[in-house]
């Protein structure tokens, strides 16, 4: 389910007058409306506004040609019917924010008197009204700071804050006043008149943040909304009554859809957990039965090494000095025999493991190939030559992305080997079923030339991807050969390796299934 997709279908009801019914005995909006600019002349006569405050303040109304019209405080009048998104119910009226708030205000408070400073960084983002505070003295951050007081809307202004809906109505100050972030816009409503919770929703509307974006100025990176677009922004008003019904029904439903949200990070937890006990237990030989009936694993390990002796004849490999045979002793604690030396390694061992199963090296059983970088002359985008994989950003869910090839490969991996992420990102990993390709020194190619079962190799790779990322070493994190090589493995019958294999491919798509459905 898409809840964004789902809150802002709400929100874009409840601005419309659809989300709940109309009273016809509510007071119709025009009267709010009138009320709020007779509050603001009074205060421009007390000084507590300037008339410059109010010139751009203006009333919408509907003329005798149902047109709708906009008059300013000139006394000039202009059609404005092409900027009417969409009709409104009887007792509903048009306004610009400017003029049903005051925008930007500033406090006059006493120097030691202690409040809320709220930097950008603890206002929450999305549909929440959450942010934190600081306390400091009002000397401390009444210059070179946005005031606010008790109950004001804060807009972040500046990328990528007001697209993550960095907004907020300020509750609970210190001493009923703050400051923070240069980079808000702060909207006052006037008492019992605008609900400044209707206001911080329309603040959250995809349509509210598009516009924004559309009127952004300043250098990339650091481009904001201004004040004008905040002003000069139509909304339709309700009557207030119907604000407030219409705030009770939109908390309702997020309230639902926040339960919803917790129990879909639930699932996709259980099924995080899932994957990795199906994983674990594919390893440790407890997913499908074992059958006695089938070859052991140490039988198959002599044929490997049989196979391995007569390429050692033909000269198509080198012998290894330091071959590992790890075994169990008569004191039932594992061992390994390098050459003529033979050291417990029980400490090393994650787990017991079945009838018929074996311990290896990974470098026993399978190749690592450990890939070059090219210079930019040696690779082109055109599609000319061989693939040339250079890194994480060619994986994506277990499959090769191929935007880059060369004519002068160096390092080439083949079709079946499994190909892991060496450097930087660690951890990615997919099979190459594209044909021989070049790889870049961020990956390695893990090559299967005996009788395994290379999806088998996967899982296991997968069993230990945590182990491999706590071993990356540098600046820009990286795995040796050395860190591949010596991974122990769990190796079981040939037979077995193909029973769990398909077993974990449909558990897993299974599991893939209820993911997709949570979206």
């Amino acid at each position: 389910m898409d809840t964004k997709a789902l809150r802002q279908k709400i929100l874009d009801l409840a601005i419309r007058g659809k989300l709940v019914p109309q009273d016809p005995s509510d007071e119709p909006a025009s009267v709010l409306l009138e009320k709020i600019r007779e509050e603001k002349a009074r205060m421009v006569k007390e000084g507590k506004l300037k008339k410059k405050d109010i010139k751009n303040d203006s009333i919408i109304y509907v003329g005798e040609d149902n047109l709708h019209y906009e008059k300013f405080q000139d006394g000039t009048e202009k059609c404005i019917e092409d900027e009417i998104p969409f009709e409104v119910p009887a007792g509903w009226e048009w306004t610009r924010i400017g003029s049903i708030c005051i925008i930007n205000p500033r406090n006059n408070i006493s120097d030691s008197l202690e409040v809320s400073f709220v930097p950008m960084s603890l206002i929450s983002e999305g549909y929440t009204n959450m942010y934190t505070y600081e306390i400091r003295t009002w000397s401390k951050v009444k210059s070179g700071f946005t005031h606010f007081a008790e109950n004001d809307i804060g807009i972040a202004k500046i990328t990528p804050c007001f697209e993550n809906r960095k907004s907020v109505i300020f509750k609970d100050l210190v001493n009923g006043y703050g400051a923070g972030t240069t980079e808000l816009h702060i909207l006052r409503t006037l008492d019992d008149t605008i609900s400044n919770e209707y206001l911080l929703w329309i603040a959250k509307m995809d349509s509210f943040i598009q516009g924004g974006v559309h009127t952004f100025s300043g250098a990339v990176g650091q481009q904001r909304v201004g004040k004008d677009y905040i002003s000069q922004y139509l909304i339709p008003v309700p009557p207030r009554n119907e604000q407030t019904r219409i705030i009770q029904k939109i908390n309702s439903i997020f309230e639902f859809i926040i339960r919803i949200e917790n129990a879909k990070e639930d699932l996709e937890e259980i099924i995080r957990q899932a994957k990795s006990k199906i994983l674990d237990l594919a390893i440790r030989g407890q997913l499908v039965p074992q059958d006695p009936n089938d070859e052991p694993a140490s039988v198959l390990l002599e044929r490997i090494r049989a196979e391995k002796e007569e390429l050692i004849k033909q000269g198509k490999i080198k012998r290894d000095k330091k071959e590992s045979i790890i075994f169990k002793g008569e004191d039932n604690s594992y061992y390994e025999k390098v050459g003529n030396t033979v050291v417990n390694i029980d400490g090393e061992i994650p787990f017991e493991l079945p009838d018929g199963w074996v311990f290896v090296r990974l470098k026993e059983m399978w190749e690592l190939i450990s890939g070059r970088d090219l210079a930019s002359s040696e690779y082109n985008a055109e599609g000319v030559g061989i693939p040339y994989i250079t890194g994480a950003s060619n994986f994506t869910n277990g499959k090769v992305e191929l935007v880059r090839w060369t004519t002068s490969p160096q390092v080439i991996t083949k079709t079946g080997d499994l190909l892991l992420t060496c450097k930087g990102t660690i951890g990615e990993m997919a099979f190459n079923n594209f044909g021989d390709a070049h790889i870049a020194r961020q990956i390695m190619a893990i090559r299967n030339t005996f009788e395994l079962n290379p999806e088998y190799l996967a899982l296991c790779m997968a069993f230990h991807i945590s182990a491999i990322k706590n071993v990356a070493k540098g600046l820009i994190p990286g795995i040796s050969r050395e860190d591949i090589l010596n991974l122990i493995l769990p190796v079981p019958p040939r037979a077995y390796q193909a029973r769990v294999v398909k077993q974990m491919a449909m558990l897993t798509s299974f599991l893939i299934s209820i993911e997709k459905s949570l979206n």
